[in-house]
């Protein structure tokens, strides 16, 4: 079998387990732990698409996810359908992502990280001053709340987000948008645009992040509206593509993986200190494992390969005499 053969065939298996996994276990804590895995796998990813793929650095990824949230549950207890009102979130945060994507790519340098900043930023604090209420289920769904469909509904998410994003990076599309990252100038001599392809990486990164925010709005029995929009899940999507590997299909995976396990640690252990051990962790990878935890094993298995090589036999020709 070949590597991609085996990675498809474990990737499988994974999806299989990750199905059963509530008809197996029974206890409501592990699944909510696996559907906290599944929400950061798919908002990392969905993040990943942009940050990582097209190297344009999201710092407001909080405001698609927290419109998604907003405009899924709203539509959602006013009677909407559970999926189009998923489908709306999603639209509504490409829409938003738009409207500061097209003015902020027209210009070179940081002015779409700050863009992005400054709008999650608006609608944090608008969304805290307008809706300052907490929203919470009605006693009808309270009465029929359960684990199981959020957790199939996440599972679903995250399948569609890591696939797309598998699909997209190996289209001919992917290789425009990673062109991009690379050299702008070059990718344009030869005919790429560098405009409509950075649009394309912020409307399905934003779509997903919106789709994930709908999801945790059906998920969650009650909060702030303000929550989704608060700069941690920026920050910790970031956080988690950059540890397990910016710019890879598995990097967000690994990435969250690691996080959600480490953060229930922390936060059991060392309840007032998590943020900073993660902050501290995040400098250390940016500085000295750019690649990630995916860097890391890719140069184990050079060192390991170099070494099990055989040694070449350098045979020095003698002078006859």
């Amino acid at each position: 079998m070949t590597r991609k053969q085996v990675t498809f065939s474990a990737l499988l298996i994974l999806i299989a387990i990750l199905a059963f996994l509530p008809v197996v276990v029974k206890k409501d804590s592990t699944i909510n732990l696996a559907l906290l895995v599944l929400l950061y796998v798919s908002l990392a990813s969905s993040w990943n698409i942009l940050g990582g793929y097209s190297g344009q650095i999201n710092l407001g990824h909080a405001a698609f996810f927290g419109a998604g949230t907003l405009v899924t549950r709203s539509l959602w207890l006013a009677g909407w359908n559970l999926f189009p009102s998923l489908l709306a979130g999603g639209l509504v945060a490409v829409a938003l992502a738009l409207l500061i994507g097209i003015p902020a790519f027209r210009l070179r340098g940081i002015y779409f990280a700050i863009g992005t900043l400054a709008l999650a930023q608006i609608l944090y604090i608008t969304v805290g001053n307008t809706l300052p209420m907490i929203s919470s289920l009605p006693a009808q769904s309270l009465a029929t709340y359960e684990l199981v469909p959020r957790y199939y509904l996440f599972l679903g998410l995250t399948i569609l987000t890591t696939g797309t994003a598998y699909f997209l990076v190996n289209s001919r599309l992917g290789l425009g948008i990673m062109a991009i990252r690379e050299e702008e100038d070059a990718a344009e001599s030869l005919g790429v645009s560098a405009l409509q392809h950075k649009l394309l990486a912020l409307s399905v990164s934003a779509f997903f992040a919106g789709l994930t925010g709908g999801a945790f709005a059906y998920y969650h029995v009650g909060y702030y509206p303000q929550l989704p929009f608060a700069p941690e899940w920026t920050f910790d999507s970031m956080m988690m593509a950059y540890i397990g590997g910016a710019g890879t299909i598995i990097g967000p995976i690994i990435g969250a993986v690691f996080f959600v396990i480490v953060r229930e640690f922390l936060v059991l252990k060392l309840a007032e200190l998590h943020l900073i051990v993660f902050g501290v962790l995040f400098i250390l990878v940016v500085l000295f494992l750019p690649g990630g935890l995916v860097g890391v094993w890719g140069t184990l298995q050079k060192a390991l390969a170099r070494r099990s090589r055989p040694k070449e036999i350098k045979l020095t020709p003698t002078r006859e005499s």
